[in-house]
C-alpha cells in the first residue's frame, strides 16, 4: 500500500526579472545570501544538485536530481534528506515557475510527492515561505532575511 501524498503551492510576487530570480535560485553564491545553503549543480537534465549549508563543515542536507531545466522560466528537480538519498520512496519534487509581470516576477513553488504528515513535509510548510520571504527581501532590497530565525517567547503578565 503506498502512502498518502501532499503537494504545497506557494506563490510571491517580486520586483525583479526571470533572470535574476533565476540565478538566484541556481548561483550558489546567490542563494547562500537569502537561504543560509548553496545550491549546487551544473544544472542540465539528469544532473545530481546538492543543498549544501553555507558554513565551515558544508554539510550536504538535501540531494536531488535536476528533471527539467528551461532558463529564466523553469527548474525542476527531485528532493530528498542526504540521510535518505537511497531510499526511492523518499524523493519528493519542486517546480519553479518564474513569469514575467510587467516590472515583476510572479513566482510559483510547488513542492509534491511529499509524504503526508512526514517530517519533511512539516519542514517544508514551515521552511518555504521563510526562504521565498528572504529571496523576495534580497532582490527587492539587496539584503535577506534570517531564515534561521525562531519566534520570540512572549512574556506572562504584561500589562498591555
Amino acid at each position: 500500500m503506498s502512502k498518502e501524498k501532499t503537494s504545497f503551492v506557494y506563490v510571491t510576487y517580486i520586483r525583479s526579472t526571470p533572470d535574476k530570480v533565476f540565478e538566484a535560485i541556481t548561483k550558489p553564491e546567490i542563494a547562500r545570501r537569502y537561504w543560509g545553503h548553496e545550491n549546487v549543480s551544473d544544472w542540465k537534465p539528469g544532473s545530481s544538485w546538492e543543498h549544501v549549508r553555507a558554513n565551515e563543515q558544508r554539510t550536504v542536507e538535501l540531494v536531488g536530481k535536476v528533471v527539467e531545466v528551461s532558463p529564466p522560466t523553469r527548474l525542476v528537480i527531485t528532493w530528498a534528506n542526504a540521510s535518505q538519498a537511497a531510499d526511492p520512496a523518499s524523493y519528493s519534487r519542486v517546480s519553479f515557475e518564474i513569469v514575467e509581470y510587467e516590472n515583476m516576477v510572479r513566482l510559483t513553488v510547488t513542492h509534491d510527492e511529499l509524504e503526508a504528515g512526514s517530517g519533511m513535509a512539516k519542514g517544508i510548510q514551515q521552511g518555504w515561505p521563510a526562504v521565498l520571504s528572504s529571496l523576495k527581501s534580497l532582490l527587492e532590497t539587496g539584503q535577506g532575511i534570517d531564515v534561521f530565525a525562531k519566534p520570540k517567547v512572549a512574556s506572562s503578565g504584561s500589562g498591555a
